[in-house]
């Protein structure tokens, strides 16, 4: 498995926990837990943003890990 097709599976899987938080955000009534899934789905917002500049860097520097 190349580091392309790994950062790729790494930033499908991130943005699917963020999807799963925005779920159970909407989902819930309690107003806690509400917020708390909402920070835990700013944070791996975050950390995609971070991750696909990571995935153009690599793409960049190393053509050949570009998978598409």
């Amino acid at each position: 498995m190349t580091v392309g097709t790994q950062m790729t599976q790494a930033i499908a899987t991130v943005q699917s926990a963020a999807a799963t938080m925005k779920t159970f955000a909407l989902e819930t009534q309690d107003q806690e837990a509400k917020k708390t899934f909402e920070q835990l789905a700013q944070t791996f917002d975050s950390a995609l943003t971070v991750l696909k500049g990571r995935e153009q860097y690599i793409q960049q520097q190393e053509p050949q890990y570009k998978q598409q």
